[in-house]
């Protein structure tokens, strides 16, 4: 299986293509060693019903059809896995190593991802590292190498990832950044801007306050919040809740989109979900600023094909 991903960047405009919540299909490698209460409840979940909404077809069409826009960059924020195994890893490997090569495609894990402390249930940031890595730019302005935050720069953008996905009890999904990332992001996005690029940063969880209950929100959303405020980004980029999000931060320059896309993979009604989709999101410079345009393309109302949704032209910073 291999989707192809287009070649070259333009050194003014990029376009990044976002994809997120795939919850890969079949729950590979669910060997007794890995049993434990959350997991065990997260099978029968997934075997009652959710297995009938994810579909794995649905998530290889949809990034047929993102690739088929010949996208600069892919991004990834999360839920790739359902229960955290390690044969889940490997299986969710090879789908991204089918998207492009690791400089091509960049990813953040999901609470689904790292979903309990058990028996390798955070061996994702290992077996994922090639996409969740610092290039050479990123390390020399001061990310770590591995680990997080890391920063990439692809043309007129970098990309700031971010890792909100903690192990967490049965029924809870919720996140949080800690300290370390919290105090590491802030001088990042200020040397980002000084370089002049677009700030693009992913995460799993909604990263604002309010966004989520306690259950499914992000612990430290008021602190992260603060850092926005405070040192800027040009755009935010999540999945986690399943449904097209649009939300926006002040700072001193203008205004943050923070943009939520649903499921990569739902095939079906459920709930109040969404059909499958992803956002194509071009990012071009305009003066001392940056035009943001996202496009939403998925499954239409009949579930059979993948669409044009809708279109939207974003607010731009315009520069300090």
């Amino acid at each position: 299986m291999v989707f192809g991903l287009a070649r070259g960047l333009m050194s003014e405009t990029i376009t990044l293509a976002h994809i997120s919540d795939v919850h890969l299909a079949p729950l590979a490698g669910f060997h007794p060693r890995y049993w434990n209460v959350k997991r065990g409840l997260g099978f029968l979940n997934w075997h009652q019903g959710r297995r009938f909404v994810h579909r794995r077809e649905v998530a290889d069409a949809i990034a047929r059809d993102a690739l088929a826009q010949e996208p600069d960059h892919i991004a990834v924020t999360g839920d790739l896995a359902n229960l955290g195994l390690p044969g889940e890893y490997d299986l969710a490997f090879a789908w991204l190593a089918a998207l492009g090569s690791a400089d091509r495609v960049s990813v953040v894990p999901g609470n689904h991802d790292i979903y309990t402390a058990r028996m390798h249930g955070a061996s994702c940031l290992e077996r994922w590292a090639p996409f969740m890595t610092s290039d050479a730019w990123g390390a020399g302005i001061g990310a770590a190498r591995r680990g997080f935050p890391y920063v990439r720069r692809r043309g007129p953008m970098a990309i700031i990832g971010l890792n909100s996905a903690v192990p967490t009890p049965p029924f809870v999904a919720s996140g949080r950044l800690g300290r370390e990332q919290i105090e590491s992001v802030a001088p990042l996005l200020e040397r980002v801007a000084a370089e002049g690029l677009a700030r693009v940063v992913l995460i799993h969880h909604p990263p604002l306050p309010g966004q989520n209950p306690p259950r499914r929100g992000l612990e430290d959303a008021e602190d992260f919040t603060r850092v926005l405020e405070r040192a800027g980004a040009e755009l935010v980029l999540h999945g986690h809740n399943h449904r097209d999000m649009l939300a926006w931060r002040q700072w001193a320059a203008g205004h943050i989109p923070v943009i939520g896309i649903a499921s990569g993979s739902v095939a079906r009604a459920h709930k109040d979900e969404y059909l499958a989709r992803y956002n194509l999101i071009r990012i071009a410079r305009n003066g001392a600023g940056f035009e943001i345009d996202c496009v939403t393309r998925g499954l239409d109302g009949r579930g059979s094909v993948i669409a044009e949704l809708s279109r939207r032209r974003l607010a731009n910073r315009s520069g300090a």
